[in-house]
Formats: structure tokens, C-alpha cells, sequence
């Protein structure tokens, strides 16, 4: 397989689904559908499970990296829903991720937690892998209006939204979109020295932007619209092969 597609919030499938793998993990088991598109496969995760019936602080991330990278996958790309902190991204723009801030809480965040697993530091400086953001920019040349520009994501605890404060907080701290979902999702993808990277869907302004109470537009055209953009950039990126010679996610872990 050339890769792997993870959904988020409005992406819960891929399409032209082949046949589904049921991976064991050491941290429980993942149902992985692969799905066909052109001559590849690739493989497709539902972040939230059927029915998004898994909230973000909830969802098995560890099982969910460790069974693509038990299925043989190197390249993983993530799409996220989010609310925009940042008054140029509006709702239904594409924004690729270049860097990112956790602001969660109580999440179990490494697999190396000492004991058997041993202690290791990991290398962050380049938390999306370049060179699938660099395929990702020029897939999505061909592919107008393509992405809004690039930005600062920032993962909150969820399930509740942040408030007016923290959102200004957030905007201080140079964060241009607020998620709940790639912390610790990418860091994970790291430490399994996966290539990473992500691309978030702005869908709704977060709290303290416009006037009134956060108004979710996942029903909205424009958003629908957005999000089978989304779903076609990401399996297009992912169709001719890859390698990871040209960045440092795998080798990104420092032993002690």
C-alpha cells in the first residue's frame, strides 16, 4: 500500500472500499478499510468510529498508529476538522498544517512510558513531515482553489469548544486553527517514525470571532464541498509512491 488516510469529523470513509483488515495491537484492535483508488490501495482509518460514536479524548490513537505501521505503512495523512482562530481562514478553506501546539490534558501521549518500553526523547522540529506537505502543495496546484494557506494548529482537550479567552490565548500563542484530535495522533506517528501530516477544514469560526455562540456548518454546501475536496487531495497525494529519504521522521526518536 502507498499510504494510509486517516478521517475526521465530516470524512468518515474514502470510497470504493476492497475489503476491511482487522489488525491486533498491543493496545487493542483496529479495523483498517482498504480502499482502491486508480491502481493503489490505500489504506483508511475512522478516527471517531461508526456513527462518531468516539469523542477526541477518547479515541485509541496509540492502536490506531500501530496498526498501519503493523500493516506495513509508512505515510499517513491526516484530515481534521477546526475551528478557525485566525480572521483569513473562513469556513470551508483548506489550511495546511506546519507546526502545532498541545493544549490537552490527561491523554496518554508516547508509547514509551519507561519499564519495558524504555524512555526516548523524540525530535519535533518538524511535527508534518516536509516532504508529504510538499507533495500535498503541489497536488493541490492542479487542484483549485487549492489550500487558503498554511497554519498553526492547536489541540484542545475537547469535547467542550474553548472559550473567548482561550481562544485569544491560542491567537497569542501563534495558533491559527483549534482541533481536538492531532495531539497526540502526530507525535505517536513520530515515534513509530511514520511520515505524518495533516490538512484541516475550517468549520466554524472558534468562539469569539463572530458575534454569538459557535455555529457548526457541517451540513452546509460549503463545507460538504470542502470536505470531498479534502478526501481527493489527500488519496491523489497518495497515489504515486514515496520514500523517506528526503526528511528525518525516521529517525526521529533520541535514545537516553
Amino acid at each position: 500500500m502507498n499510504g494510509a488516510i486517516i478521517g475526521g469529523t465530516g470524512f468518515y470513509d474514502a470510497g470504493d472500499l476492497l475489503r476491511t483488515e482487522s489488525v491486533e495491537t498491543p493496545f487493542g484492535t483496529v479495523d483498517v478499510e482498504i480502499i482502491r483508488h486508480g491502481d493503489s490501495e490505500l489504506g483508511f482509518l475512522n478516527r471517531h468510529g461508526k456513527g462518531h460514536s468516539v469523542p477526541p479524548h477518547k479515541v485509541n490513537y496509540k492502536a490506531n498508529l500501530k496498526a498501519l505501521e503493523m500493516l506495513g505503512i509508512r505515510h499517513v495523512l491526516a484530515g481534521t476538522a477546526v475551528g478557525s482562530c485566525n480572521p483569513d481562514f473562513q469556513n470551508g478553506d483548506l489550511i495546511l498544517l506546519t507546526d502545532l501546539i498541545d493544549n490537552t490534558r490527561g491523554r496518554s501521549l508516547t508509547y514509551f512510558d519507561g519499564g519495558e518500553s524504555g524512555v526516548k526523547h523524540f525530535d519535533m522540529s518538524d511535527p508534518y513531515c516536509r516532504n508529504l506537505r510538499k507533495r500535498m502543495s503541489e497536488t493541490a496546484k492542479d487542484q483549485p482553489p487549492g489550500f487558503k494557506g498554511e497554519g498553526v494548529y492547536c489541540c484542545s482537550e475537547g469535547p467542550r469548544f474553548e472559550t473567548a479567552a482561550e481562544v485569544r490565548m491560542i491567537r497569542q500563542w501563534g495558533g491559527d486553527v483549534v482541533g481536538m484530535t492531532n495531539v497526540p495522533e502526530a507525535q505517536l506517528a513520530k515515534e513509530l517514525g511514520l511520515c505524518y501530516a495533516a490538512v484541516s477544514v475550517v468549520v466554524n469560526m472558534a468562539t469569539g470571532m463572530e458575534q454569538g455562540a459557535v455555529d457548526l456548518e457541517y451540513g452546509d454546501g460549503l463545507i460538504k464541498a470542502s470536505m470531498q475536496r479534502l478526501r481527493k487531495l489527500l488519496k491523489d497525494s497518495l497515489m504515486a509512491p514515496l520514500d523517506q529519504d528526503h526528511c528525518g521522521c525516521s529517525n526521529a526518536l533520541i535514545p537516553l
